[in-house]
């Protein structure tokens, strides 16, 4: 068993200047010592199973440490105040959207919490819910997911997305790009969508990255003939 202190020095040791900048010019704040999130998969190997060790670590607000705590963690064996927590703490985007998603659709509230989540008036956390979404749709069996919440919802970011804030307008695009990627039923609904929604502006800070265009991407999905698999996990 690792304690914290422990992690936090593999964390640093793991770390590089090089690192830090690429992630600072994707909005990340200190603290944190610049892990590659291939060098925190490999440690996570050796820590998985330590649920209290990954509470513990996503309270050092250390964004390696965060990071490392969406991969180990078990969602399931989480509480809605621990989740919420999570949400509510999230410092950076890569861990509001990919980390607390990845945990919280393991989760038997995952639908409520996200349900709850895209309503909140902070960008992080809106962001948080409608990647949540995205990571359900991406890993439960269509039978536990509601279609005519899931219609009503691509509605409703046709209507919202024009002025959603800069992450919001982000993750509703990933949204329906999830929808049609992952649930066959509602391909028609999500291409309708998408060719709606048509090339997106989001400021993405100082770097390279590019907002996908859903229309596009879902056209690739299908080509590909992978509309409807289904994913282990939403972790990456």
């Amino acid at each position: 068993m690792r304690t914290v202190k422990q992690v936090l020095a593999e964390l640093e040791s793991l770390g590089s200047e090089q690192t830090r900048k690429t992630y600072r010019r994707h909005g990340a704040p200190e603290p944190m010592f610049g892990v590659k999130v291939g060098d925190l998969k490999s440690l996570a190997k050796s820590i998985r199973g330590q649920q209290q060790l990954a509470l513990d670590l996503y309270e050092t607000q250390n964004i390696d440490a965060m990071y490392l705590a969406g991969i180990i963690a078990d969602g399931s064996r989480m509480t809605r105040t621990q989740l919420n927590r999570w949400a509510k703490t999230a410092s950076w985007h890569m861990v509001a959207e990919y980390s607390v998603p990845g945990v919280a659709a393991e989760n038997m509230h995952a639908l409520a919490l996200a349900n709850k989540w895209v309503n909140s008036r902070n960008e992080s956390i809106a962001s948080t819910g409608w990647c949540t979404y995205s990571a359900i749709f991406a890993t439960w069996e269509d039978d536990r997911i509601d279609f005519d919440e899931v219609s009503a919802l691509m509605k409703h970011i046709v209507v919202a997305i024009p002025t959603a804030p800069n992450r919001v307008r982000y993750t509703m695009n990933n949204f329906v790009i999830s929808v049609g990627t992952y649930i066959r039923p509602l391909l028609s609904q999500a291409k309708k969508t998408a060719r709606q929604l048509g090339k997106l502006h989001v400021n993405m800070g100082d770097n390279a990255c590019k907002v996908p265009v859903a229309s596009d991407y879902i056209a690739k999905v299908e080509s590909l003939n992978r509309v409807g698999k289904k994913r282990k996990t939403a972790k990456c």
